[in-house]
């Protein structure tokens, strides 16, 4: 079975200033997958060459096997998207805003839009004009409209941007639901590395333009057990065979006990006031072995 998503060696330059180096990465069929960097890494840029609004200099992305340069309308009939913003026209009801654009697309009837309503629990609101809207709300709006008519893949980009801790969770709620009830393939964009974590299991991670990691983030572990340590004085020279992987962080290889550790340092008249295990965070893989920070 051929990926859901395929970029294959993709280059953009604008102006003369590279956006993507040869990017290629493959999302499966029913994953929810992350396309992870900070701002500037090329993630809109990359985006926009698979909704063929942007052109690659070099390269192909496919949808569904379909090449998006080549058969764009073909590719995207079965794509739904929130690309950067929503944007509504505010002194319009959330109903008719959602009439007009869906018959740029394609004609849905109204079983499918009050399916696609109730799904982002906007019913209750939906007559009222999108002006009198909270931001989550404009962004659940977003997402109705990228459901229509019945996509088979989502594209979203920054979904959860400007929204509040409960409008970040609610956004968060309804993308798993996407994935668990409807089966949908989820394209994930954000900088946010905590939502990745939540969400997704594979991600791509992109920086300056270029590809440096892509499959499972928790790959990225590492083989030991980390743990935070406060001794006195601080004594490097007694850790043995444990890696100091930044002040007061120490990796414990495989097979070895941290109590070792504790012991010889105690034995050594070290205080340790302090042990504890680090959860590692994807945050902290992204800085650490992408980044080397």
């Amino acid at each position: 079975m051929s990926a859901a998503i395929r970029l294959d060696n993709l280059r953009k330059s604008f102006a003369g200033k590279p956006a993507l180096h040869g990017i290629s990465f493959e999302v499966q069929r029913g994953e929810i997958f992350g396309l992870l960097g900070h701002n500037g890494a090329g993630k809109s840029t990359a985006l926009g060459i698979l909704l063929g609004q942007v052109y690659p200099d070099e390269g192909e992305a496919f949808v569904g096997g379909i090449s998006v340069q080549r058969e764009r309308a073909r590719a995207l009939s079965k794509v739904g998207a929130i690309f950067e913003q929503p944007r509504f026209y505010d002194y319009l009801s959330g109903w008719r805003n959602l009439e007009i654009f869906t018959s740029y697309s394609a004609a849905v009837s109204r079983a499918e839009l009050d399916d696609a309503i109730e799904f982002v629990g906007l019913t209750a609101r939906i007559r009222d004009n999108v002006g009198t809207y909270s931001q989550g709300m404009r962004q659940r709006l977003g997402l109705a409209q990228a459901l229509l008519p019945a996509p088979e893949v989502i594209f979203l980009d920054e979904p959860t941007n400007g929204l509040d801790p409960e409008g970040i969770a609610e956004m968060r709620v309804l993308i798993q639901r996407l994935h668990r009830e409807r089966g949908l393939t989820v394209l994930f964009c954000s900088h946010l590395l905590s939502e990745v974590e939540v969400l997704c299991e594979r991600v791509a991670i992109l920086n300056k333009g270029n590809l440096l990691y892509t499959g499972r983030w928790h790959d990225l572990m590492p083989k030991g057990t980390r743990y935070r340590i406060e001794m006195e004085p601080w004594s490097p020279e007694l850790l043995g065979d444990v890696q100091l992987v930044r002040p007061g962080i120490v990796e414990v290889p495989p097979g070895s006990d941290v109590a070792d550790l504790v012991a010889r340092l105690v034995g050594a008249g070290i205080k340790v006031r302090v042990v504890e295990p680090e959860r590692q965070t994807l945050e902290q893989l992204y800085l650490e072995k992408v980044l080397n920070v």
